[in-house]
């Protein structure tokens, strides 16, 4: 399976050659993974169930399902921001959470985005984007250069001195993406980050994200509730069922890339997305 290829698009849930092959070239690779909430009152709720994925190098790999089946608790598992209750994430060879504790030096392989820009509004786009540099003690002549070039990777140049308040919603989140790249991360997760953006916008931002992630060769993990964004920009589809969150299905999607929005219109396309709702509707049945 590759990002240039045309085929029709396939469920390579399983053992099939496909996942077999995603297997022994995985970047990332989940085994088993579960993750339980205890309230204070000793009540629990089991959010993910036994989550076993594999993930190439390059890959982009969309999340979907309802409301609450635990895509984001994923992600953040995923981002070493919450640890799984048990099972394995493996990254580069090295267990994420080893014993429980986070493995630091892994983490540095991930990149995150949220829906929200969660800019510094005091700081320009500029600093924002090199905020990440700043804290891992890179001097401040590199920390410029690579705000500069990422600026220009994601369609900010002249815009490096101005502050938050004074962009767009899509140019906000532009400079987000930007700072997640900043020190180079081989994965990046993003959490439904064109969410709140007008259609018009979204769509604009999707077509940029596919370039980002043809250049810099990113590994991308994306969450969205949207079906037709998730098909436009990955490799595989991923869709969660309903509370607790399994793998219902892995849908191979293979369109040539570049991708205009023009391919939303072809029939093989409505065919994939035709298909993901029907499951979609069934689990919500």
């Amino acid at each position: 399976m590759t990002r240039g290829s045309h085929a029709e698009a396939v469920d390579d849930v399983g053992t099939d050659g496909a996942a077999e092959e995603v297997a022994e070239n995985a970047e990332l690779e989940l085994r088993g993974v579960d993750k339980i909430y205890r309230a204070r009152s000793g009540a629990t709720t089991q959010a993910l169930q036994d989550i076993s994925l594999s993930v190439r190098a390059g890959e982009f790999i969309s999340l979907v399902g309802r409301s609450g089946c635990g895509k984001t608790t994923l992600l953040r598992i995923l981002a070493g921001l919450v640890s799984p209750s048990s099972g394995q994430v493996l990254t580069g060879g090295r267990d994420l959470w080893q014993g429980g504790r986070r493995d630091l030096a892994a983490s540095a392989r991930f990149g995150l985005v949220f829906q929200d820009a969660n800019l510094f509004p005091w700081f320009s786009v500029e600093d924002n984007i090199a905020l990440p540099l700043k804290l891992r003690g890179v001097d401040k002549r590199t920390r410029r250069a690579r705000a500069a070039e990422l600026c220009d990777l994601v369609g900010l140049s002249g815009f490096e001195k101005s502050l938050p308040r004074e962009l767009s919603g899509g140019m906000r989140q532009r400079a987000a993406i930007a700072r997640a790249l900043s020190y180079d991360p081989s994965i990046l997760l993003m959490d439904e980050p064109f969410g709140a953006l007008d259609a018009l916008t979204r769509d604009r931002m999707n077509l940029e994200l596919q370039k980002i992630s043809v250049v810099t060769g990113a590994t991308v993990v994306f969450v969205t509730h949207s079906i037709t964004e998730a098909v436009f920009l990955a490799d595989r589809v991923v869709l969660l069922s309903p509370r607790p969150g399994r793998i219902r299905s892995v849908t191979g999607v293979e369109f040539p890339r570049p991708r205009s929005l023009d391919v939303e219109s072809e029939p093989a396309f409505q065919d994939v997305v035709r298909r993901l709702r029907h499951e979609l509707d069934e689990e919500g049945g």
